[in-house]
């Protein structure tokens, strides 16, 4: 079978390193690159953790360092309280010996989704900046790209950063709003779903044994992510969000999803909520079931072939 080609625009970020880490280890998928963007993290943060995930695994994924800031509002500071100062918990700044590509985010998605007409989903699990952007300078890439899988929306269940917005939509509502408006295939992976698939510490100790370098790595950056999580749910635990919009590409058939148009509010005190359009856009496929266990056994089972696949790629034969 023929992998899925797919571009993931991020902003690691510890669990946008657990959705690549799952995506560099599933033969399923060829992740043609990594486009960066502010939010978890500065975008230039982004962009030197996007280069180490890659080293790390021994992929050869572009990274295409994308925008630093909003479209058209004042950039909320990125939530280091979340994902620590440099991005991956109490880890200290990453050094990369890999370059970016010289090609700004959207040039490079524009560039690469025209060369695999059809064949590229973009998958993005940040701000929906650079795909806005991509919007503005490709007014016509829409039938280029085979659809978006969007980590981000809150459309059933209160929000993440305010009681209306979750954090990837609030960021950046208006490239939001642009992008919903936009007419191509989308499918949205929320918090309707995505809080309620959650790994403990057990999890992760249990990839670190399996693949200690790629799980090791996981296992550690995510003590920090948990210890967030306790203090907002109250258990010792994460909540997968950027790797369940990988999941909902490789196993579709473990989210149930319900089709609407999607609008975002983008001033007031909503700013940010992600809600039904009454305008006649094309409809977003909304994920609003998903089977727990289902998703998150995916996750660890793909997580545990890491250090694998990587010496695999090390070791052609």
């Amino acid at each position: 079978m023929t992998a899925q080609k797919i571009i993931i625009d991020t902003d690691p970020g510890i669990d946008d390193a657990m959705a690549i880490h799952y995506a560099f280890a599933d033969p399923r998928l060829e992740v043609l690159g990594l486009t960066t963007i502010f939010g978890n993290v500065y975008v230039e943060q982004a962009t030197r953790n996007a280069l180490f995930l890659a080293e790390q695994a021994s992929y050869p994924a572009v990274v295409a360092e994308g925008a630093e800031r909003p479209m058209a509002m004042v950039m909320n500071p990125p939530s280091h309280y979340v994902h620590g100062d440099e991005g991956f918990g109490h880890m200290p700044a990453v050094r990369p010996s890999r370059m970016p590509d010289p090609r700004p985010a959207h040039i490079y998605l524009s560039e690469t989704c025209r060369a695999h007409s059809g064949e590229v989903i973009i998958c993005p699990v940040g701000p929906l900046t650079n795909i806005a952007r991509l919007l503005d300078y490709d007014p016509d890439i829409v039938p280029h790209v085979r659809k978006l899988v969007i980590m981000g929306g809150a459309v059933a269940c209160e929000g993440n950063v305010t009681p209306f917005a979750e954090a990837n939509i609030w960021n950046d509502p208006h490239a939001a709003d642009q992008v919903f408006a936009a007419g191509w295939d989308i499918d949205l992976i929320g918090l309707d779903i995505t809080q309620k698939i959650r790994c403990t510490a057990a999890h992760f100790s249990t990839l670190a044994e399996t693949s200690p370098e790629i799980g090791g790595f996981l296992s550690e950056i995510t003590g920090f992510y948990i210890d967030f999580y306790h203090g907002v749910v109250g258990e010792h635990v994460c909540l997968m969000h950027d790797p369940t919009a990988l999941v909902a590409i490789t196993n579709p058939e473990l989210i149930g999803f319900e089709d609407m148009p999607l609008e975002v509010i983008t001033e007031g005190e909503r700013i940010g909520q992600t809600i039904k359009s009454s305008s006649p856009r094309h409809p977003v496929r909304v994920a609003m079931k998903a089977r727990i266990d289902g998703v998150r056994d995916t996750f660890l089972d793909i997580c545990r072939e890491s250090d694998r696949m990587k010496m695999l790629r090390d070791h052609p034969e």
